[in-house]
């Protein structure tokens, strides 16, 4: 990409999940980017996206709003909230479980456009 390119928001990519959705707003499946993958993440209240990794990115995290158990360095669960931020290799298994009452918003971004998603 030689320019810039906008996308409104009506064009962002949203997936409604059992547990939540995920809104993409930027990768290589809508066009706007060849480097990176933004898009937010919303867990219900008292629900978890199912533990997986990315084989080919890291993942970096950040806790808008809410409180979540995130899976740790250790394996283990640690509590987040706002402005914490979480950096995942590539190939760590992990989840997010939202432990408030309201939504949590996260966050997420990815060191490739084209980000690969493997379940547990």
């Amino acid at each position: 990409m030689n320019q810039p390119i906008m996308l409104s928001a009506e064009k962002s990519l949203k997936i409604d999940q059992e547990w939540g959705q995920l809104t993409w707003f930027a990768n290589a499946e809508i066009g706007n980017s060849q480097d990176i993958t933004v898009g937010r993440c919303i867990l219900k209240p008292g629900q978890a996206n199912p533990k997986h990794c990315h084989p080919n990115c890291g993942e970096v995290l950040v806790v808008v709003k809410g409180r979540i158990l995130h899976t740790g360095p250790d394996g283990k669960d640690v509590e987040m909230g706002p402005g914490d931020t979480i950096s995942i290799p590539p190939k760590f298994f992990h989840r997010a479980e939202n432990i408030g009452a309201d939504e949590a918003v996260l966050l997420i971004t990815f060191t490739s456009a084209h980000r690969q998603v493997e379940g547990e």
